[in-house]
């Protein structure tokens, strides 16, 4: 069964986060450099069967574009070329760092882990989708 893959995009780093085979539940699976994703998703997808890409698309409060929601929209745009048969959604991304913070001090992180940023945008990529698959069903 295909899943469905989360992409937390950013300017340095890429969280990314997939469902079970069931779209039950979201897991992380790794940080990358943003300048990787192309080449990432081109191994992924020839190894796993994906049906849908969600990204989670920065916006203020008052749905304004942030400074982040440019490189996003190029990001999908390279996806959509490399990949047009696949299915991408755009998803509301606020507070997902924050929450993914929030997480970690629940978690019991240590300090040292929780200043990682890496691990910061693997859980808000994991936050997205769980939430992604909260609405849907």
């Amino acid at each position: 069964m295909p899943r469905i893959l989360a992409i937390d995009y950013g300017g340095k780093r890429t969280g990314l986060a997939v469902t079970d085979p069931l779209k039950i539940i979201a897991t992380g699976l790794e940080t990358i450099e943003s300048r990787d994703l192309i080449a990432w998703l081109k191994n992924y997808l020839s190894r796993e069967e994906v049906e849908l890409i969600i990204i989670g698309l920065p916006k203020n409060w008052d749905e304004s574009d942030t400074h982040a929601t440019p490189l996003v929209e190029a990001a999908i745009k390279k996806i959509q070329k490399e990949f047009p048969s696949m299915a991408i959604k755009t998803v509301d991304e606020r507070y997902t760092s924050k929450m993914a913070k929030d997480a970690m001090l629940e978690m019991g992180m240590k300090k040292k882990d929780r200043r990682d940023k890496k691990n910061v945008d693997l859980i808000a990529a994991t936050i997205i989708l769980q939430e992604y698959l909260q609405a849907t069903n």
